[in-house]
């Protein structure tokens, strides 16, 4: 799905519609299915039409007030559509969507500027019907001409991703005043891609008037029209950003509304770095703050205001995947092409030791790319797992077949209990071509085993000196150099770097994002997911498969082959996780009671 929950933009984006009457030229059309207020990529959606709130919100939730957020890095464009410039932070109801997603379901979308959808059994098209009532924040109303200029625009000029999906459109056609229906075409074995409406429900609109005299792939701080609750209210370029409560929003009385976008302005700041991100927030700078590294959480809020209570610490427990974080090898290298060396490296990672030392045991080991979730593939494969991956059995190692794949371990002792592994290591350098020369390693040509670790923050630095000394051992020169936001996010894109710390996010409905992360059309495409480069049929079959599936089960059961075929690929040296989301929080901010699935989202939050 496209929507990835995470906290780089600290806020959800769950909304609600109901079903209005469809007039007679939709009832006349050939195949037609029953307009519906939502819909699942399995199943039925969980809220019925006619619900007064979602269960995970407290519709009585006062407004009120300032949010203040310190997030790192910078920015340059205000537009999130575009792969050029570093987009600002936002909150959920900045940009809007026909439908939209709840947080409490693996992946169920329902009405927000389209009041109803209509999709056939097969999925081959999807109608949506807008609101006569969603309005632009300028006061027009939101038409299906603005719907098509999304998709054109989209389709034509957007991110990698966007791109990607909206090009499946074949056809796209106006039905009356309000109605718009897309024609999808049929994939490999004439199959529909199941999950295509729901992703034109997620496709955000764009007015078509605002961008009729602006370049749309040009970058821009000039605050951009919308529809949501919240609009751009002030700028300071690479500083910070406010954002302010649209107070006659055209959606505020929609029961999916109640109990959420309850601050009337929410301002990010912008900081060097976590560490002065953190001190910002003691000294009363910030209100709420996201804790990822177990060192500070365990001491480093220490001070007046958490010892009186101002400042509280919460751990809320959630089931959403947790982001796949690890050291990525650039496989368009060809220092990294063989799978052998990728996996010699792996045991050069001692994360026993690292958690222990650097991280008071507070994390798992990321040991699949869906971890802390039922995606994550365990044991051997089962039948239908065995049944996918029979066809591509010449491309994967017969390991695949016979055992559960495994991460190398160590005791924790440190030098001495890492021997074994770096032994193991040396055997496999070997079988690859590698030799020690002189303490080094090289290449039959005599050439250095070195490369460059790229990172964006420098708290990760600790955990790559650490690898990086343990492969000195085993003769690789391997250097560590952490760059600006800007310089990673452009060396991201461009896919300039031999080995790079980052991540990816799933959720617990993963469709045609996963040929975006590791499809090998991907794998060349400038500002794609594919880090690595993956090239390989199993993975394009899996993961264009994935909108095919019509039960859960069958998805599970894709993904857990999936996630074999990438472990065993050995594209990664995983780093490490945590199963709750950690949150510093002011005593003045308050949450509801229920934390839905997919974790904590401020836009549920209040200030007293």
């Amino acid at each position: 799905m496209i929507c990835r929950p995470s906290f780089n933009c600290l806020f959800r984006l769950p909304f609600w519609g109901f079903l209005f009457g469809i007039g007679p030229l939709w009832a006349a059309l050939p195949g037609a299915a029953e307009p519906a207020h939502g819909i699942a990529m399995h199943g039925v959606p969980k809220y019925p039409s006619g619900f007064v709130a979602l269960d995970y919100v407290d519709p009585t939730a006062p407004k009120g007030g300032l949010l203040r957020l310190a997030v790192t890095g910078t920015f340059d464009s205000l537009n999130p559509s575009i792969v050029k410039g570093r987009p600002a932070a936002a909150p959920a109801g900045a940009h809007e969507s026909l439908m939209a997603r709840t947080q409490d379901e693996p992946f169920s979308l329902y009405g927000l500027i389209a009041e109803s959808i209509e999709t056939p059994a097969d999925r081959a098209w999807v109608i949506f019907r807008l609101r006569p009532e969603a309005r632009w924040q300028d006061g027009v109303p939101i038409t299906v001409d603005d719907v098509l200029f999304s998709w054109r625009t989209l389709r034509d000029h957007g991110r990698p991703n966007h791109r990607a999906f909206y090009g499946k459109v074949t056809a796209a056609e106006r039905l009356g005043d309000r109605g718009v229906k897309f024609s999808f075409a049929a994939g490999p074995g004439g199959v529909i891609d199941r999950e295509l409406p729901l992703i034109m429900g997620l496709m955000p609109i764009l007015p078509a008037h605002y961008w009729a005299t602006r370049d749309f792939e040009a970058t821009t701080l000039e605050p951009p029209l919308s529809s949501g609750p919240y609009r751009v209210a002030k700028v300071d370029p690479g500083r910070s950003i406010t954002y302010q409560r649209v107070k006659d929003y055209w959606g505020r009385d929609l029961p999916i509304r109640r109990g959420q976008f309850n601050f009337d302005a929410i301002r990010y700041d912008y900081y060097r770095d976590e560490a002065i991100a953190l001190e910002a927030f003691k000294a009363g700078e910030a209100d709420f703050r996201v804790e990822l590294d177990p060192a500070r959480w365990a001491s480093g809020y220490a001070g007046p205001a958490l010892a009186d209570g101002r400042i509280r610490l919460a751990r809320f427990r959630h089931g959403r995947p947790e982001p796949a974080r690890a050291f990525i090898f650039n496989t368009r290298r060809s220092l990294f092409r063989d799978p052998t060396v990728r996996e010699a490296l792996n045991y050069a990672f001692d994360f026993e030791w690292i958690n222990r030392v650097l991280f008071h045991d507070a994390y798992r080991r990321v040991d699949s790319y869906y971890p802390n979730s039922e995606l994550a593939a365990t044991g051997l494969p089962a039948p239908a797992e065995r049944a996918l991956l029979e066809p591509f059995r010449a491309e994967l190692p017969p390991e695949l077949f016979t055992r559960p794949f495994a991460l190398p371990r160590t005791d924790g002792s440190g030098p001495t209990g890492i021997r074994p592994n770096l032994r193991r290591a040396a055997r496999l350098l070997g079988k690859a071509g590698w030799r020690v020369d002189e303490a080094r390693l090289v290449d039959p040509a005599g050439t250095p085993f070195a490369f460059e670790i790229l990172l964006n923050q420098p708290a990760d630095e600790k955990i790559a000196l650490e690898f990086a000394r343990a492969l000195a051992r085993l003769g690789i020169t391997a250097r560590v150099r952490s760059v600006d936001s800007a310089q990673f996010q452009a060396r991201l894109d461009s896919f300039d770097y031999d080995m790079v710390l980052f991540r990816w996010i799933s959720t617990l409905s993963p469709g045609n994002e996963q040929v975006v992360f590791f499809g090998s059309a991907a794998a060349d495409q400038p500002g794609s997911r594919n880090y690595p480069g993956i090239r390989s049929a199993a993975v394009d079959y899996l993961t264009n498969s994935l909108g095919q599936t019509t039960d859960r089960a069958d998805l599970v059961a894709r993904m857990h082959a999936l996630d074999r075929v990438l472990s065993w690929g050995w594209y990664t040296v995983p780093l490490t996780y945590l199963p709750d989301d950690r949150i510093a929080y002011w005593r003045h901010l308050h949450h509801p009671q229920i934390t839905p699935v997919y974790g904590v989202g401020l836009e549920t939050w209040w200030i007293d």
